[in-house]
């Protein structure tokens, strides 16, 4: 079965930066809905006509990827505003900040704890790999087509190559 849209494909990859060094690698397939919000537009187009075992090597710029990166999303924020177990790397909705935060911090986007000084908390609401130019090697390992219920939601519930839907819960991750 070749991939079409309404399809969905299971994924194995090696994604790297624009020098070569590894970002993230995947053995066990993960499956990802075509036609949906579940992989980046330049993704879900060279998937297209695929069948299983095909194998592709994709460069994305960042504006294919995730963006470029917007210093305007980098706020510093008061120490005192967040609970003490706070950590780096913890995120947080825009929805949920604390009260007292910077009125300008968009409330639809989600914010990495980036640095924690004694006095200030550094949050950071580009996705963490904006600006990045990326290189992925894309392997198929599963095509099939898509469930009523996957078609309704436009995902499989996996959403690592897409750009984070609207928050959704108050909770530090």
């Amino acid at each position: 079965m070749n991939i079409t849209t309404d399809s969905v494909v299971a994924l194995t990859w090696v994604l790297k930066d624009a020098q070569g060094e590894v970002l993230d690698e995947l053995d066990d397939p993960v499956e990802f809905y075509l036609g949906g919000h579940d992989l980046l537009e330049k993704i879900q187009h060279a998937l297209q006509d695929h069948a299983i075992g095909d194998r592709l090597d994709l460069h994305l710029e960042p504006e294919e990827a995730f963006g470029d990166f917007d210093e305007l999303l980098v706020f510093l924020e008061p120490r005192a505003l967040f609970p003490a177990e706070i950590e780096e790397g913890m995120t947080i909705e825009g929805h949920a900040l604390p009260a007292g935060c910077s009125p300008e911090a968009p409330k639809e986007v989600i914010y990495t704890i980036t640095d924690i000084y004694p006095e200030h908390v550094v949050i950071d609401g580009n996705h963490p790999l904006a600006g990045m130019a990326l290189r992925i090697s894309l392997t198929i390992t599963g095509v099939r087509m898509a469930t009523s219920e996957e078609k309704k939601h436009g995902t499989c519930g996996s959403g690592f190559f897409s750009l984070p839907p609207s928050p959704g819960s108050d909770l530090l991750h």
